[in-house]
């Protein structure tokens, strides 16, 4: 009998990162950010209440070049 390792069952269920980071980001009250080919290199922003946008986005990084904050402007609602 093969035994599978934790990485093994980790990379077989790729396809479920996306929704994992955002029910991750909703648990922490932050909106989820997601890029997709069709958006034009713009972000769709999800809310928690549902409510989609496309925003562009700017994250302001400190001295040491980390980020500590995301800036988003909208384009236009979604839904």
């Amino acid at each position: 009998m093969k035994t599978s390792s934790i990485v093994d069952r980790l990379l077989k269920n790729m396809g479920n990162m996306h929704e994992l980071g955002r029910q991750r980001a909703f648990e922490l009250g932050n909106p989820f950010y997601a890029q997709f080919a069709e958006d034009q290199g713009y972000w769709r922003k999800e809310l928690q209440t549902g409510e989609k946008y496309l925003v562009s986005l700017e994250v302001i990084t400190d001295e040491n070049d980390m980020p500590i904050e995301v800036r988003d402007t909208i384009i236009k609602r979604l839904n």
